[in-house]
């Protein structure tokens, strides 16, 4: 190790307070970091640094409040991934001492009287494994009510959009609301508009046929989901909608985690708050091998919908990536790259990537858990998605 790598790591250890020292024993030289020592630096600072020095709690007033703020769920993402396993726990283990973070969720009295909240979930699921026992229940009734809130948003229209594109041709005599045909039964009861109510009243109600669907035609639905410490919102809306889908007779679904290694958890879908537990966020990025993987479920392309939830980071062969990605929809399948499904905000992606991705011709975009269902029946009916990346 050379003395200028010597010199940043004892950077990295005194914070940056002692940048000036270290210049000057470097005869007045700037002390150049590095791009992963500088995250490395950032991700330190938030919790050894004083709060006037802008770190995120360090046991001062406010502390507790400190799982509601995104930046805390990234913060435990980038450290496992930029340090090793036995620094990690140490690193963690000091945050939840000075930013509150073991307050909320080990104390079960408090977690049972949060207002579900997107963030401290997203938390919840970076630090499931030191949840003590005495917790475990409470910390999974909390996710159960994110759960319940995400179904009230997304279940009936989900159910609605699948039913529309896949049956869309065929109608049933047997009523069902989460089957009705809106297009139809709207277009042919125009002609019953009432000007005094402002509303159509139709003569008819149009439902598609659920029993038309056989296994041979079914629609294959793949969401390979990126578990790195970022992606925590998009990981619980892709399980939600996961667990949606698999309860369809109409669709074949099939949901896989990825890190450096994958993990297939179609089997926990009958149970979303399990299917969440399931998932460990953090760590590195292959999303080579996570594609490759779910490439053997391809039966019929022309009906296999691949949503990849990513933010494109790859650590793995970004070239092999591009490739399979671009045989994948020459083949046929309906491939979909999703950089992040959240309420708002600007996703943090690799933009690079993202171009050559849409370049051919796979569209690629954030999507607000709202426009889900839509997204899903355009998806199936093969309409064009760029026109919906470009809309607001």
């Amino acid at each position: 190790m050379d003395m200028k790598e010597r010199m940043n790591r004892w950077r990295l250890i005194l914070g940056q307070e002692s940048q000036k020292d270290f210049e000057q024993m470097n005869s007045g030289q700037t002390l150049e970091l590095s791009a992963e020592q500088w995250m490395m630096d950032q991700a330190l600072a938030a919790i050894y640094n004083t709060p006037a020095n802008g770190g995120f709690g360090s046991g001062g007033q406010g502390a507790g409040k400190g799982p509601s703020n995104p930046q805390v769920t990234r913060w435990l993402g980038d450290v496992r991934t930029l340090f090793d396993k036995d620094l990690v726990k140490i690193v963690q283990a000091d945050a939840m001492e000075r930013c509150g973070l073991k307050q909320l969720i080990f104390e079960p009295e408090l977690l049972e009287n949060l207002e579900p909240d997107m963030n401290l979930a997203a938390t919840i699921l970076l630090l499931k494994d030191q949840v003590p026992k005495r917790s475990k229940e409470s910390v999974r009734e909390f996710m159960k009510k994110i759960v319940e809130e995400i179904n009230r948003l997304l279940e009936s229209d989900i159910k609605r959009a699948v039913t529309a594109a896949v049956n869309r041709r065929q109608h049933s005599p047997v009523p069902s609301a989460s089957a009705l045909d809106f297009q139809t039964t709207i277009r042919r009861g125009i002609k019953n508009y009432r000007p005094e109510l402002k509303k159509i009243i139709p003569e008819h109600y149009y439902f598609f046929d659920r029993t038309s669907v056989t296994a041979a035609n079914k629609y294959t639905i793949i969401l390979d989901v990126d578990q790195s410490g970022s992606m925590g919102e998009s990981v619980i809306y892709s399980s939600i909608m996961s667990c949606i889908l698999a309860s369809m007779a109409a669709v074949k679904t099939r949901i896989v985690a990825f890190d450096t290694e994958v993990v297939d958890l179609t089997d926990k879908c009958q149970d979303p708050v399990d299917l969440l537990f399931g998932f460990q966020l953090g760590g590195g990025t292959d999303i080579n091998k996570s594609v490759a993987y779910c490439s053997q479920f391809i039966e019929n392309p022309k009906k296999t919908l691949l949503f990849l939830i990513s933010d494109l980071m790859e650590g793995g062969n970004r070239g092999a990536l591009l490739r399979r990605l671009s045989q994948l929809k020459d083949d046929g399948v309906t491939v979909v790259c999703l950089l992040a499904i959240a309420d708002g905000g600007k996703p943090y992606y690799d933009a690079q990537m993202s171009a050559k991705i849409a370049g051919m011709g796979i569209p690629c975009f954030a999507c607000s858990p709202q426009k889900l269902p839509e997204l899903l029946e355009r998806s199936l009916k093969g309409q064009d998605l760029f026109a919906m990346a470009g809309e607001k």
